[in-house]
């Protein structure tokens, strides 16, 4: 039973991450765009941990926690990235 419920959510949050991919497509902002991306991290740790859990492949935990710290280094290089933008147009 347990193992239907966590297929089941993690197929919830694959549908989710299907919807983020309009915004990340359609924008409008950019930070629209990042909070979309934020949430593909976060999804995809979620979806790994729950597939680990219902398949019983406690390997998918470790890829987890990768995934998490990958996904912490988006933010930084969004902003980063948005800096550069903000001075390239005060310059012109």
């Amino acid at each position: 039973m347990m193992t239907v419920f966590c297929i089941a959510a993690a197929l919830f949050l694959l549908f989710t991450v299907a919807v983020g991919m309009l915004r990340i497509l359609r924008g409008p902002e950019p930070g629209d765009r990042m909070l979309a991306a934020q949430l593909f991290g976060t999804a995809g740790v979620a979806i790994l941990l729950l597939l680990s859990r219902g398949l019983d492949r406690p390997a998918l935990v470790d890829v987890a926690l990768v995934f998490a710290l990958l996904t912490a280094v988006a933010p930084v290089a969004f902003v980063r990235q948005q800096e550069g933008a903000g001075r390239s147009r005060e310059e012109t």
